[in-house]
């Protein structure tokens, strides 16, 4: 796939600008509680923002923390810096104190865009942030910080566009954490046009009549371009949910804006089919089908999508659920399923504009079936990770990435997922695949969410653990657990079942649903 970017480029222009040239001003880009915002609206918010930077002695490359709820002040913050040729750096909104300090240290943001609900807990820590100027508040009193409203409303539009180019720095995103301490992960201005071309509309066929809804957050790699650049590529709408994921919210939110592609995690899938089927028990299906009526398309990324909630969705909902792998690293999905040919278990297919390999441990290609680690090429690619050498000759091959991932594909050209690279198990000489093993303890009815890791017995040999979240109303006994170890013996191959089951109210994850298998290690 070829874009003709020109050198001289700037993505806030070619996101935000391009609609309004294209005659789409009044055409609504965004709903956010219960209020439409129009392109022109957006526009005139990233103009103001990007004026109010100036306006603060803010120059072009330095870095601005945004910690922002799903919102149009969200779209602003990113698209006004990059407009002035500054660096968004969007944060977690659901992390500690100790980790907002280390992140805007880390960046050396000049400044913070934070909505007031989320200032309280980082108000103990801004005086350790050394590089930190500015604080701005968006709602309410800001309490001796600067204020949102007030600033954009006195910089005024409209915004002259940095002369940046294609190449230039555009945002960094941090990395989810799942595997460790964050990085800074540096994108350049084409790579959102990149993702959007490949993914949004040569696997999506997103078009300007698509309404989309993320469960995933905005400040997460997969929900960035799920809910604003893919849609505003098009000229699309997005719908932007502030609150939790919790499924009666998300089926309330489908309800009430119809979106044609929903976007989420695993996780949140496993947890809407179970309300689902139990709503469908006392309902009937038909009733419970209309939950998802408006939904064309159903996407999922971040963890791997167990075939039982492919299968499951499938038969109540009639909808597929198109599982892929992307990266904080690549910025968006690079294997993927595709519409009418989704093959449960599998991530699917190379996406347009990407290349992937499976390399074995000396670096040589794979054959098909056989597990090795994962390698992509792709435009989209990130330049390094911030301030950490090592960690990037380590990740960027020259145009390859190594991903972390171990995989197989078979001769039709699917990915198989075998588990993340310090995720695998040698058992007894042979490796085992943890996702292997949790897939076939999703597959008994009583279990909900389940993590499988290495232990090691009083031999100190490895074997694979299980750490397992039942359904309502089942209790974890000792006979239960036995139970579930039988039904992994008949699922899979013996000599994988989990040595030890416990259970647990929940599993320990990212604020974007990965679960995080590193905290489960004893």
């Amino acid at each position: 796939m070829h874009l003709d970017i020109p050198e001289r480029f700037n993505a806030a222009v070619h996101f935000v600008d391009r609609n309004l040239q294209a005659g789409r001003g009044d055409k609504i880009a965004v709903w956010h509680e219960g209020r439409a915002h129009t392109y022109r609206e957006i526009a005139s918010q990233v103009n103001r923002w990007g004026n109010a930077l100036r306006a603060l002695d803010l120059e072009a490359e330095q870095r601005i923390a945004l910690l922002c709820l799903d919102s149009p002040e969200f779209i602003a913050g990113f698209f006004g810096a990059i407009r002035v040729g500054m660096v968004p750096v969007p944060l977690n909104t659901l992390l500690r104190p100790s980790d907002y300090e280390y992140m805007p240290q880390d960046s050396r943001a000049r400044a913070l865009l934070v909505h007031r609900e989320l200032w309280e807990p980082l108000r103990p820590v801004r005086e350790r942030c050394r590089h930190l100027r500015h604080v701005i508040v968006i709602g309410g009193d800001p309490d001796g910080c600067l204020e949102y409203d007030e600033l954009t409303r006195q910089a005024g539009e409209p915004c002259e566009p940095a002369d940046t180019s294609r190449d230039d720095v555009a945002f960094w995103l941090y990395s989810s954490g799942s595997t460790g301490f964050p990085k800074g992960t540096v994108h350049l201005q084409h790579d959102m046009v990149c993702c959007a071309a490949s993914m949004g509309q040569g696997v999506l066929a997103l078009s300007q009549g698509d309404i989309t809804f993320s469960a995933a957050k905005l400040f997460f790699a997969y929900g960035l371009g799920n809910n604003l650049y893919f849609p505003f590529s098009v000229g699309a709408s997005a719908v932007l949910y502030p609150g939790r994921p919790l499924p009666e919210a998300i089926f309330e939110v489908i309800r009430r804006h119809r979106p044609t592609v929903f976007y989420a995690v695993p996780t949140l899938y496993g947890t809407m089919l179970h309300l689902a089927e139990r709503k469908a028990e006392g309902e009937g299906t038909r009733a419970v089908r209309g939950l998802m009526q408006s939904v064309r398309c159903c996407v999922s990324a971040g963890e791997p999508l167990p075939p039982a909630i492919f299968h499951r969705w499938q038969k109540l909902f009639g909808l597929e659920i198109l599982d892929g792998i992307g990266s904080t690293e690549m910025l968006q999905t690079f294997i993927s399923n595709r519409p009418g040919r989704a093959r449960p278990g599998s991530s699917g297919e190379v996406v347009p504009g990407y290349a992937a390999r499976i390399v074995d441990e000396e670096g040589r290609d794979a054959p098909p079936g056989a597990v090795g680690d994962l390698l992509v090429k792709g435009d989209s690619a990130a330049a390094f990770y911030w301030n950490r050498h090592r960690q990037s000759k380590q990740a960027f091959l020259g145009e390859w990435v190594r991903t972390g991932d171990r995989y197989s594909r078979d001769t039709d050209g699917y990915f198989w997922y075998a588990g993340r690279s310090d995720d695998m198990l040698k058992v007894g000489g042979i490796w085992v695949s943890p996702i292997e093993v949790e897939n076939a303890l999703l597959g008994h009815p009583a279990v909900l969410e389940c993590a499988v890791v290495g232990a090691r017995d009083r031999d100190e040999m490895v074997k694979p653990k299980a750490f397992v979240v039942l359904k309502d109303g089942i209790q974890p006994t000792a006979e239960f657990a036995r139970e579930l170890q039988g039904f992994a013996k008949e699922a899979i191959a013996p000599f994988k079942y989990p040595r030890w089951i416990e259970f647990v109210s929940e599993l320990p994850k990212t604020a974007t649903g990965k679960i995080q298998r590193f905290r489960l290690r004893g």
